[in-house]
């Protein structure tokens, strides 16, 4: 089977530069813990991808956070986007309906703030997920860097 290099959508690299994160971003709503789990193992089966050892999928409604990088695997955790990305929305006057692939990933800046400002006791109440996970200090300091297929 021939192999497609790409890149995610996004990636973190902790601050000694190894892929800590990698994040998938779709504009689509509704999506199961099924349906993330199929397109995740689907992403892994068809392209050359980099591995990392948090993987998050982020939809305008729910993101899905792996611990792991078994491509079968149930995500960790399900996460409510609208407490995170609300402002957003509310900022641009739009809704997580109407809202495109490029738009929500320049909303992913919530993510810089974790990396590079806040301590975990600054971190709202709706994303103890990125403490319970250890995700937060996976991250802390890192190097955030879209990138470019």
């Amino acid at each position: 089977m021939a192999f497609n290099t790409i890149q995610w959508d996004l990636s973190v690299r902790d601050r000694h530069n190894n892929l800590t994160l990698a994040v998938e971003v779709k504009n689509l709503l509704n999506k199961s813990p099924e349906w993330a789990m199929k397109l995740r193992k689907n992403h892994f089966a068809h392209w050359d991808l980099p591995k990392a050892p948090y993987f998050l999928m982020v939809f305008p409604d729910r993101f899905y956070l792996w611990t792991n990088n078994e491509p079968e695997s149930e995500p960790a955790y399900i996460i409510d986007a609208a407490p995170i990305l609300q402002r957003y929305f509310d900022r641009l006057r739009t809704t997580a309906d109407d809202i495109g692939s490029d738009t929500l990933i320049s909303m992913m800046s919530w993510l810089m703030r974790i990396i590079h400002t806040q301590s975990p006791q600054d971190i709202d109440k709706s994303q103890q997920w990125l403490i319970d996970s250890g995700l937060y200090p996976a991250l802390f300091q890192g190097e955030f860097e879209p990138e470019e297929i």
